[in-house]
């Protein structure tokens, strides 16, 4: 076989290969349209707990009947528990407008406080809703009270915008939740 056979065959194997990738889906985070005063200079961001099935890279919807379905075809464009502590602390600088960072935590001075979330749920439905419930704990190095919280969020979305819409809305929904947080756990 020539060499430009060669070179044709894996052209065609390559192209042949990418029509059957997996489509990634990255998270756009909304605008900040409010400020949020809290107690803190600053804030570690511990990595988030996430359900086993929100922290796989493919992206779930619960039916009507409570099944989760998915599809290897239809993926997160990062790894879901790094994408959600980044989207949160970085929805947090923006609200805050403090010295607000994920772990491992990049400066010298210790953070104020550390915050650690722990999803209990974290779910698109088919019907068009994205729900979030779960803890958050606020620990303080200072002698400061500690706080811990519950949180119960849900954002609507039309199902009809497919895994664009859903993506979206988990945007929304992290949004919803640093607020949650800034205004219930770090005032």
């Amino acid at each position: 076989m020539s060499h430009f056979r060669i070179a044709l065959t894996l052209v065609a194997a390559s192209f042949l290969a990418a029509c059957g990738a997996s489509e990634r889906f990255a998270v756009t985070p909304p605008p900040v349209t409010e400020k949020v005063r809290i107690a803190f200079r600053s804030v570690e961001v511990r990595d988030v707990s996430l359900p086993t099935y929100a922290a796989s890279d493919e992206i779930h919807q619960q039916t009507e009947d409570g099944t989760l379905i998915s599809s290897s075809d239809v993926l997160w464009a990062d790894s879901p528990e790094r994408a959600i502590a980044l989207e949160i602390s970085q929805n947090l600088a923006r609200l805050t407008e403090r010295r607000i960072a994920s772990e491992p935590w990049p400066f010298e001075a210790f953070p104020d406080a550390r915050l650690e979330i722990r999803f209990a749920e974290l779910l698109a439905t088919t019907s068009g809703q994205f729900r979030t419930s779960g803890q958050y704990f606020i620990a303080v190095r200072d002698g400061r009270r500690e706080r811990s919280g519950l949180f119960d969020l849900m954002v609507p979305f039309d199902p009809a915008g497919g895994t664009i819409a859903i993506a979206r809305v988990r945007g929304q929904l992290i949004l919803d939740l640093a607020t949650f947080i800034a205004k219930e756990g770090l005032r």
